[in-house]
């Protein structure tokens, strides 16, 4: 192994999975200098700290590949230890992966592969875990969890209804309206007994119970997002459960260096895909898909708003030749720009700070 000297950077990348953390520690040209797999357990992350102190007394970054459900509890034990820590997207592994001598797919081979991606690409964006972005996250993921189950239920007990009988008129998304719930659950009460009315009765229970809990979520998010992110909520196209979306999905904006940096997170900031003379740009992939998806809302909402500064420049790309999708595309890009101003100026205004973002 290389030799460490105490003013090397030192990359630390972690595989991680529900068992077993690996990590792979490489110099500043991507050689491999250590390797150590612990336990996924908190004396496993505190063993990680103290092997990584000892070996490498210099600058440590911690490259943890960004899956947030086997990831959180290790990135919060780094960062209460003082570590600095980038998270590392899955699609940028693939590339340090096949480059690597080493063929095949290993939890070294990979770690080995996230710390060379992290290397590679020095502007990722950090790892940060404040609370109220964390909360909005589980209380945006329950939902849509919730949301999920109950149609799936919702598409069951349609097909025992029609089965009941096919002239039962049930108008399309009235199967979330707890009105129209009971009156089939009357409904079905008056029917024959037989087991598909019980199974029938046993899925609207279910849909029932899922819709409280939902509305349930959709109130508490409503609460929380008026108290931190009420600049947002004043944008064209922005209601509650979006600015959750995108303040849980962002995780503390200060951890982007600029709107530039948030704008490749979300991956909406252009891709070259043109050379010589022409220059065009085509879609960019990559990125939060979740945060990409939020900002393609708002910026399809305020197409449709005449009266939305959205709505007047994408009129005026439309003017100059730009196709619906790429001035759909160049919208989100500038929308990323003002919800990470909207953003910014929140977190400044929550620490008490004076001087506001411009615009």
């Amino acid at each position: 192994m290389k030799e460490v000297t105490p003013h090397m950077v030192v990359v630390l990348g972690i595989d991680v999975h529900k068992d077993t953390h690996t990590t792979v520690a490489v110099d500043e040209v991507g050689r491999q200098i250590g390797q150590r797999t612990v336990r996924a357990i908190d004396p496993g992350h505190e063993q990680l700290v103290r092997w990584a102190r000892q070996e490498y007394r210099g600058e440590r970054v911690w490259a943890v590949e960004d899956c947030r459900h086997v990831s959180t509890r290790l990135e919060r034990a780094l960062l209460a230890a003082g570590e600095r820590v980038v998270r590392v997207p899955p699609k940028l592994m693939a590339g340090a992966r096949h480059s690597a001598r080493t063929r095949g797919k290993s939890d070294p081979i990979d770690a080995l592969a996230i710390a060379r991606a992290a290397l590679r690409e020095p502007d990722l964006a950090a790892a940060e875990h404040d609370q109220v972005s964390r909360d909005l996250k589980l209380l945006v993921d329950h939902r849509e969890d919730l949301v999920a189950e109950r149609t799936r239920n919702q598409n069951r007990v349609r097909w025992h209804l029609h089965e009941l009988d096919p002239e039962l008129d049930i108008p399309a998304r009235s199967l979330g309206r707890l009105v129209v719930l009971d009156r089939l659950q009357n409904w079905l009460a008056e029917q024959p007994s037989s087991i598909l009315v019980r199974l029938a009765i046993e899925l609207l229970a279910d849909v029932r119970a899922a819709t409280v809990r939902i509305n349930a979520a959709e109130r508490e998010l409503s609460e929380l997002t008026a108290q931190v992110a009420a600049p947002l909520l004043e944008l064209a196209g922005v209601g509650p459960l979006t600015a959750a979306k995108i303040v849980g999905e962002t995780a503390n904006v200060t951890r982007f260096r600029s709107e530039a940096c948030f704008a490749m997170h979300a991956g909406v900031a252009p891709v070259p895909a043109s050379s010589g003379r022409t220059h065009r740009h085509r879609l960019a992939r990559g990125g939060n898909r979740q945060l990409n998806a939020a900002l393609h809302r708002i910026a399809v909402t305020q197409t449709r708003l005449p009266g939305s500064l959205g709505h007047a420049y994408y009129q005026r790309r439309r003017n100059q030749g730009n196709t619906k999708m790429e001035a759909l595309r160049a919208m989100k890009r500038r929308l990323a720009r003002v919800v990470f101003n909207h953003l910014h100026t929140n977190t400044i205004t929550a620490s008490g700070a004076a001087s506001p973002v411009a615009a």
